[in-house]
């Protein structure tokens, strides 16, 4: 570990205050302010991996979401409640059936370059663009049987059948809208313009320096009168986990998020004055971990395997000693926070007798070291506890006969290697998106297994049953009968174990109390930040 000292200093406080019954998620502080919003400031904010790149409709790393959800904007947002608001839509309407959504644009949006945004950008986002980039995406516009313009301002989505969540489909990093001057007829992946991403949101790109910030800066000819109110936002790329912290603390920067701050850290952060903690803001992603397993590589390919890979590891032990609480163990592929899940599921309780009887099953005797297999695990690259968890799991599998040798990479190669299946068992946390047909079934569904892009099936995990029964649910517009599917989905998947399912994560957003209104919607700090304002010194 780089900062021993540090830890076992935090571990001890941590300790301390959970034996006075202190919660580890404390209130948000109350913060004096003003009523109004202050036109003004310049936010400062921790980006934590650096991302890839900045181009929304070409990468979906949550680094990429949170600055690039500043630059671009889908049709809708959401609300805690999971309800749409008007984005870059101002209304719409659905048909009695079902079948045919209508959607109104707003007047008077541009892009960044000058260029009035209309109806054809959308066309072209959901026809062209996102199907070829964006494995979420296409699975969404799949189902639409025509998508239309039939003026600047109007798009008219028809689906081929019922899809009841097709309207939780419209958010910044699912459908993010691109520009059609810029993209249509070039090679998306290899445009010039990659390098300067132009959208329709409240901040503009200024400058990225590599390894230190990126720079936005404040769109004049917003279509939201009067916003954004801050003046500009500086991404600062820190790191070390340690210096994060102290950023925090000593005000060099006024907002964390995810993981940007290691979980040892978070209540002694939270207790200081000027710092405030919002637990809001997640509820559009649900976001789930687990380790993902390459079905390709044996043993990992059989499902006994898996199965004693989850009897192998202590759950309650990673939530406690590495998230420090900040989570719930899973149970399964859908997170219990959102609809349709079902807890009735096969159980995989801490058990190593368990994981050493399949192991035995499967004929994998001990060699002279006491090693049955060995596989390679490449961590997730977003800091500390991550590679904490790594050791950990590397420890409880040695337990049972599986000798596990980590490797290392940074963000860029770790999704570099995933995407192309280059990679034998990895860390990963994925978003459940309101809707398991739209969140969920991307990682299970053999037809999106698809080398090269990220978050898809990328174990190779093939069920025909699965299968059938997402393509189902996902058109069922009765709620007992579609929750009948989904639990029969679970009980088969949670079975075959395609990836070992480890917490429901719940992430802290740590701000300076002088910010304000930076969590206003379900998408949290992925929002614009139109709104959000600071209050002065």
């Amino acid at each position: 570990m780089k900062h021993p000292i540090r830890f076992l200093r935090s571990l001890a406080v941590a300790t301390a205050l959970a034996c006075t019954g202190t919660s580890l998620m404390a209130p948000p502080q109350a913060v004096a302010a003003e009523e109004t919003p202050v036109h003004g400031g310049t936010l400062t904010a921790i980006i934590q991996p650096e991302p890839p790149m900045l181009i929304l409709g070409l990468n979906q790393q949550a680094p990429t979401q949170t600055v690039a959800g500043k630059i671009y904007e889908s049709l809708l947002t959401y609300n805690f409640d999971l309800s749409p608001r008007p984005s870059l839509a101002k209304s719409w309407e659905v048909s009695d059936d079902g079948l045919t959504y209508t959607f109104h644009l707003q007047e008077g949006v541009t892009w960044h370059d000058g260029e009035p945004f209309t109806s054809k950008d959308v066309l072209f986002s959901f026809t062209k663009f996102l199907p070829d980039t964006h494995p979420r995406a296409r699975a969404l516009m799949s189902r639409a049987e025509s998508i239309t313009a039939p003026d600047d301002r109007t798009v008219v989505i028809t689906l081929k059948e019922p899809f009841p969540a097709f309207l939780q489909g419209f958010e910044m990093s699912t459908t993010p809208i691109m520009p059609a001057h810029i993209y249509e007829g070039t090679d998306y992946q290899n445009n010039p313009n990659n390098n300067t991403p132009i959208g329709t949101g409240p901040f503009m790109f200024d400058e990225w320096v590599k390894g230190s910030y990126i720079h936005l800066v404040k769109n004049p000819n917003y279509w939201q009168e009067g916003k954004p109110y801050l003046d500009d936002i500086y991404f600062k790329v820190i790191p070390d986990a340690a210096s994060r912290a102290l950023a925090l603390e000593n005000g060099e920067v006024m907002q964390s998020q995810y993981n940007d701050i290691e979980p040892f850290d978070v209540q002694r952060l939270a207790a200081l004055p000027h710092l405030q903690v919002i637990r809001k803001g997640y509820e559009f992603v649900a976001p789930l971990m687990w380790l993902e397993i390459n079905h390709r590589v044996e043993p990992l390919g059989d499902k006994r395997f898996r199965q004693a890979i989850l009897y192998a590891l202590d759950r309650e032990f990673i939530r406690d000693r590495i998230w420090f609480g900040l989570g719930r163990v899973a149970t399964g592929p859908i997170n219990s926070v959102t609809k349709y899940y079902d807890p009735n599921v096969p159980r995989y309780d801490y058990d190593p007798d368990k994981a050493i009887a399949l192991l035995d099953e499967m004929g994998l005797e001990p060699d002279g070291d006491g090693v049955r297999a060995t596989v390679k695990f490449l961590p997730l690259a977003y800091g500390e506890t991550w590679q904490r968890l790594a050791e950990y799991v590397k420890q409880a599998l040695g337990k049972v006969g599986v000798k596990v040798v980590l490797e290392s990479t940074d963000a860029a190669g770790w999704g570099k290697r995933v995407a192309n299946w280059d990679y034998e068992i990895t860390t990963d946390f994925l978003y459940q998106y309101a809707d398991p047909s739209i969140g969920v079934s991307r990682t299970y569904l053999s037809s999106n297994i698809r080398q090269g892009v990220l978050f898809t099936n990328t174990m190779g995990y093939k069920n025909p049953e699965v299968d059938r029964l997402f393509e189902e649910a996902a058109k069922e517009v009765d709620p007992e009968k579609r929750q009948d599917d989904y639990s029969q989905l679970q009980r088969l998947i949670v079975e075959d174990v395609p990836v070992a399912w480890l917490l429901e994560m719940e992430f802290p957003n740590i701000l300076n109390t002088r910010v304000h209104d930076a969590i206003t919607t379900a998408i949290g700090v992925n929002e614009t930040y139109a709104d959000t304002w600071i209050s002065p010194e």
